[in-house]
C-alpha cells in the first residue's frame, strides 16, 4: 500500500467517525496574528505550544527557513491577505536554531538533483533563460540575520499598513525557548 493509500484509508475513517468536529474554528485568527515560520517538522506542535496557540488562533505561513525571498512573492501575498482579509494585526517571523537552510549551497542541491536524474541541460537552460538558480537554491549563514532580513522586507513593504506591528524571533527546536531578534517594528 502506498503512503497515499494509507492516508486515504485513514481519512475515510476520520470523516466517517466525525473526528473533524474537534478542530472546527472560524477562518479569522482569534489572536489576530500571522506567523511566518519554517517548515521544519520539529516545529509543527512545538511552536504552537511554546506560544500558547490553539487551533484557529493564528494564520501560519511556512516555507524553508521562514525566508521572504521576494517582496512580491507568495509569502508576502499571504501575509498581506492575512492582514487585509483575515484581520491579522501583528506579524511574527520565527526562524529556528539548527535550520537546514543554514549553510545550504546551490552546488549541493544541484548535485543531488543531478543524482536524482535531472539533466544538466535543464539546469543550463534555466541559467540561459535568466533564472539565478544559484541564489534561488542558496540558504543563509545566520538565522538571526535571515529573520532580520525578512522582517525588514515586511516592515518596508509599500502595502503594509502603519498600524501593524512586525516582530522577529528565533525558537529553539529542542526547548521551545523564543529569543526576540526584533520587537514591535512598524513601517515609517
Amino acid at each position: 500500500m502506498s503512503k497515499l493509500d494509507t492516508i486515504l484509508a485513514f481519512n475515510q475513517s476520520f470523516v466517517e467517525n466525525k473526528q473533524y468536529e474537534q478542530f472546527y474554528v472560524g477562518k479569522f485568527p482569534q489572536k489576530k496574528i500571522v506567523i511566518l515560520t519554517c517548515m521544519d517538522t520539529r516545529l509543527t506542535e512545538l511552536l504552537h505550544s511554546a506560544m500558547d496557540l490553539r487551533n484557529g488562533d493564528a494564520k501560519i505561513v511556512k516555507n524553508a527557513g521562514a525566508v521572504i525571498s521576494h517582496p512580491f512573492g507568495s509569502i508576502m501575498r499571504s501575509i498581506l491577505v492575512a492582514i487585509y482579509e483575515l484581520g491579522a494585526e501583528e506579524v511574527y517571523v520565527i526562524g529556528h536554531y539548527g535550520c537546514g537552510m543554514t549553510g545550504l549551497s546551490s552546488e549541493g542541491v544541484l548535485q543531488k538533483a543531478k543524482d536524482r536524474g535531472i539533466k544538466m541541460d535543464h539546469i543550463d537552460s534555466l541559467r540561459y533563460a535568466g533564472v539565478d538558480i544559484d541564489t534561488f537554491l542558496t540558504g543563509f549563514e545566520d538565522v538571526t540575520d535571515s529573520v532580520k532580513h525578512s522582517v525588514d522586507l515586511i516592515v518596508n513593504h509599500p502595502l503594509l499598513p502603519k498600524d501593524v506591528s512586525v516582530h522577529g524571533l528565533v525558537i529553539s527546536p529542542e526547548t521551545g525557548k523564543l529569543d526576540v531578534v526584533q520587537r514591535d517594528l512598524r513601517p515609517n
